[in-house]
């Protein structure tokens, strides 16, 4: 028994260490082997290494498209073209769908790689979707109720709720600042405390290091709770039942008198 338990903590401390890397890998090839299959057929030959060697050379796709996005980014800088690219606006401006995807993926990413854009700067809990139930949010900015088409006067705070585990999406909220409880941690550590799912807790206040907070001792506990409420819960489901009964029972003797 001793040995299948010290093997069974080396393969989760195995499988610990070694997921993340082969996780982080695998995306990275994935990444290159996507860009590698949509630009290499518009790579001449005579500049694709491929076409002399006798194996293919991964990440010649994706230097490519770094080269031909570089190019643009140079050719928009100058007069040349920004007058070409104000007529290329001008003809998508005429297209009615497309003028719109357009425009707003050109907000979207200006906005993402503006050198002034602001980014989360703190982490707080807004109480959702009822009272008594707090969820963690990335806090962007202050802003007036009349911003966002409210009476003016009223101080709001814009804040984006993520999902777990996934950060990425999530949805927005205005609330009001009273409403927000601003937490004592980072970016970063609201993003860890969120992709975990809750398991990676600060250690304690103010050290700033970041542990797993779900062990042996505390899933034992939280089995005991559950298994006391569970408990707890069956003598009410019974004395609603006998009630049920009684009250049917009740109903039908009126019906025969």
């Amino acid at each position: 028994m001793g040995f299948l338990r010290r093997f069974r903590n080396y393969f989760l401390t195995g499988l610990v260490v070694s997921a993340p890397i082969g996780i982080t890998a695998w995306l990275a090839w994935w990444f290159v082997s996507l860009f590698d299959a949509w630009v290499k057929p518009f790579i001449p030959s005579v500049y694709n290494p491929d076409t002399y060697l006798p194996f293919s050379v991964p990440g010649v796709g994706l230097l490519a498209a770094i080269l031909g996005i570089a190019l643009i980014g140079a050719l928009a800088a100058n007069l040349v073209g920004r007058t070409i690219l104000g007529y290329w606006e001008i003809l998508l401006d005429r297209m009615p769908v497309i003028r719109s995807v357009y425009k707003a993926m050109k907000q979207i990413f200006q906005t993402a790689f503006s050198q002034e854009s602001a980014t989360f700067e703190k982490v707080g809990l807004i109480e959702y979707p009822r009272r008594g139930v707090h969820v963690v949010v990335f806090i962007a900015r202050a802003l007036d109720s009349g911003e966002i088409g409210l009476e003016p006067g009223q101080e709001m705070v814009a804040c984006f709720m993520p999902t777990t585990p996934n950060p990425t999406s999530g949805f927005l909220f205005f609330v009001s600042a009273e409403e927000i409880r601003v937490l004592d941690l980072s970016v970063e550590e609201g993003a860890k405390l969120v992709i975990s799912a809750g398991l990676v807790t600060r250690a304690g206040a103010g050290n700033g290091e970041m542990v797993e907070a779900i062990d042996d001792e505390t899933i034992a506990s939280l089995i005991r709770k559950k298994k006391q409420s569970a408990a707890a819960r069956k003598p009410a489901k019974k004395n609603a039942a006998k009630k049920a009964v009684a009250k049917r029972t009740k109903v039908s003797r009126q019906k025969a008198t």
